[in-house]
């Protein structure tokens, strides 16, 4: 018996697999952008998705690893339609590139997946000399959807299908600094801290995707933007720290949330994306926060209509 199992209203847990949340679901026709594809949730995420019916494009920086989850998905499902772009989101030019040459492919898109993350690293500044965990889990995927945005919404209009916007966020974002972002410190090394940085950047994830809500409802176009909790997964995630039997403590003695933070599978751990990429459940469902394939709860910041603005615009800023 898996901990901490209680069904939610969706009917499904904690326990529950990516699998057993599309069980039936058709996914013929649509396709997928999928990032950070070649390891942990977001590989799991890629076979479902297929294994349902979707086109999945793999944004991946390392292209020989895509190469590999490929081969697997298709030795399993050789009808699968997979393929795999090289994309490295703490790059903004690696960025720009992926989107102009998935723009020139003439491909369709109606769910972006952005799943790519990097947890708690010591102080590093991106190629673009911003801090690595903002650049990466927020900045990267801002400029990504904004990039891909009109063809989202040229897809959404000529198929009459809704277009999901995915945004895989995490509890940690309750352990951000506590005035939530610190725009004034982004690139502040002295008063760094590995676990609340990353923190931040998940709080970001969070108040990209209910700006992003806004900006969707007021062009009035059929496309959601949510948030969600995958799960505490064992995955590369875990490279730059230490973890004690799946616990994660943070300098500052922080401990993650008990039973938030129970450690799930990659199976159990791709099921919250893929719910809320593909379920009919959560068609018309914008700006909200998932964990465990259920609609979940915040922190005060992660509903902080002002801060996801500020961050909208000091965003944009950083873009240009």
């Amino acid at each position: 018996m898996w901990p901490f199992s209680k069904k939610g209203p969706s009917g499904f847990s904690s326990s529950s697999t990516a699998e057993q949340v599309t069980q039936g679901i058709d996914g013929t026709g649509l396709t997928a952008v999928v990032t950070g594809a070649s390891s942990g949730i977001g590989t799991e995420t890629t076979r479902v998705l297929a294994k349902r019916g979707v086109h999945v494009i793999m944004g991946v920086r390392n292209t020989a690893a895509g190469k590999d989850v490929k081969e697997t998905i298709l030795k399993e499902n050789p009808s699968a339609k997979v393929d795999a772009m090289e994309l490295d989101l703490s790059s903004m030019e690696s960025v720009k590139k992926f989107a102009s040459e998935y723009k020139s492919s003439g491909l369709p898109l109606n769910i972006l997946i952005n799943n790519a993350g990097i947890m708690a690293c010591p102080f590093m500044l991106s190629k673009d000399n911003h801090e690595l965990q903002f650049a990466t889990n927020h900045l990267g995927h801002f400029l990504l959807t904004n990039l891909l945005l009109d063809t989202m919404k040229k897809t959404s209009r000529e198929s009459k299908k809704e277009g999901r916007i995915v945004i895989v966020s995490s509890e940690a974002h309750r352990f951000a600094y506590s005035e939530g972002i610190r725009f004034d410190k982004i690139n502040d090394q002295s008063s760094y801290n590995n676990w609340r940085a990353y923190g931040q950047s998940k709080l970001a994830n969070i108040l990209h995707a209910n700006e992003l809500t806004k900006h969707l409802k007021e062009d009035g176009v059929d496309i959601t933007a949510n948030s969600l909790h995958p799960g505490t997964i064992t995955t590369n995630l875990f490279r730059y720290n230490s973890a004690v039997n799946g616990f994660c403590l943070n300098n500052a003695g922080i401990i993650n949330v008990v039973g938030r933070m129970v450690m799930k599978n990659v199976q159990q751990g791709a099921a919250t994306t893929c719910y809320v990429a593909l379920h009919p459940e959560v068609k018309g469902v914008s700006g909200k926060y998932f964990s465990d394939s259920n609609v979940s709860k915040t922190t005060p910041h992660g509903t902080d209509a002002d801060l996801a603005k500020k961050l909208w615009d000091f965003s944009m800023n950083l873009i240009k």
